[in-house]
C-alpha cells in the first residue's frame, strides 16, 4: 500500500515526521532511483527507497548506541561542507538518528538510534529533558554572570534561553570549568550565551542526556546500550505505557 514517504521513513526509525520531511526537501531521498519531492508516495513492499544512497529498511531491529563524539566530527551529513560524521565512527550501515547533536568543535555524549519515537521525544523542545555539560570558559565568572546565565539570556536573534543550572566545578588557568544543565537545545547555545555575558567558551563536553551518562567511554568510542538503559530511556520519554497499549491493539 502506498504511503507518504516521510511517514515510511519515520516508521523505519529515521526520526520524527518533520525531520524526515527535511531530509526529503534536501533531495537526499530517492524512490526507484529518482529523487522525490515532499508529498510523494511509495509502496515499501514494491518500491526501492534510498536515503543518501543507502537502502531504507522498514522492518529492522532497534539499535541504541552511546557514542563519545570527538572534536572535528559532524553530528549529521553536510553536503555543502563534507566532513567526517559520527556515523563514520560507528561504521553501521543501518541509518541512525543522532539524538542530542553537538557542533563540530564540541565533544561528548551522543545517542545514536533507529528508534524514531524515542528520538523524537528526546529532541522535541516541548519535552524539556535534561542535558548536562562540562564547559571550560577562559575567564573566571563572577556571581552576577552566573546568576544571569541561570535566569536565562536574551540572544542576538531576540530569543531567550530557558533557566539553566550553572555551577563552578573548579578553576583552570585564568578560567574555570562549569557544570551546566540545560532543558533545551538551541543551536550553539552554550557558546552564544557565554559570548553574550562576557565568558567566552573554550571547550564543551556533554556528559549526560536525560538519564543516560557518558561514563568511561573514551573519545571516539561507542557501545550498545544495555536493556536496562533502553528501558529507562523509553520510560523517561513516556513510551513504556504506549508500548503496552500497542501490544493490546
Amino acid at each position: 500500500m502506498e504511503e507518504r514517504v516521510q511517514k515510511i521513513m519515520a516508521f523505519a526509525g529515521l526520526g520524527s515526521r518533520r525531520a524526515c520531511e527535511k531530509i526529503i526537501e534536501a533531495g537526499r531521498v530517492k524512490v526507484n532511483g529518482k529523487v522525490i519531492h515532499l508529498g510523494d508516495k511509495a509502496d515499501p513492499a514494491k518500491d526501492t527507497i534510498t536515503v543518501d544512497g543507502k537502502l531504507l529498511r522498514i522492518e529492522t531491529e532497534r539499535i541504541y548506541i552511546a557514542l563519545n563524539k570527538p572534536k572535528g566530527y559532524l553530528s549529521d551529513i553536510d553536503e555543502i561542507h563534507p566532513r567526517p560524521t559520527v556515523n563514520d565512527l560507528i561504521g553501521i550501515s543501518e541509518p541512525l538518528f543522532a539524538v542530542g547533536r553537538l557542533d563540530l568543535d564540541s565533544e561528548g555524549l551522543i545517542l545514536m538510534t533507529n528508534d524514531g519515537e524515542l528520538a523524537n521525544r528526546l529532541t522535541h523542545p516541548r519535552y524539556h529533558h535534561e542535558k548536562e555539560y562540562e564547559v571550560l570558559v577562559i575567564k573566571t565568572p563572577d556571581q552576577e554572570q552566573l546568576e544571569i546565565w541561570r535566569r536565562g539570556v536574551v540572544l542576538e536573534d531576540g530569543t531567550r534561553t530557558l533557566p539553566a543550572q550553572v555551577e563552578i566545578m573548579g578553576s583552570y588557568s585564568k578560567g574555570a570549568w562549569l557544570r551546566i544543565i540545560l532543558h533545551e537545545g538551541k543551536k550553539r547555545q552554550i557558546r552564544k550565551v557565554g559570548a553574550r555575558i562576557g565568558l567566552p567558551v573554550s571547550q564543551i563536553k556533554r556528559v549526560r542526556i536525560a538519564n543516560l551518562k557518558l561514563g568511561k567511554l573514551r573519545s571516539g568510542e561507542w557501545r550498545h546500550l544495555t536493556e536496562r538503559e533502553v528501558h529507562q530511556l523509553r520510560k523517561f520519554a513516556g513510551l513504556i505505557k504506549e508500548e503496552k497499549n500497542n501490544t493490546l491493539n
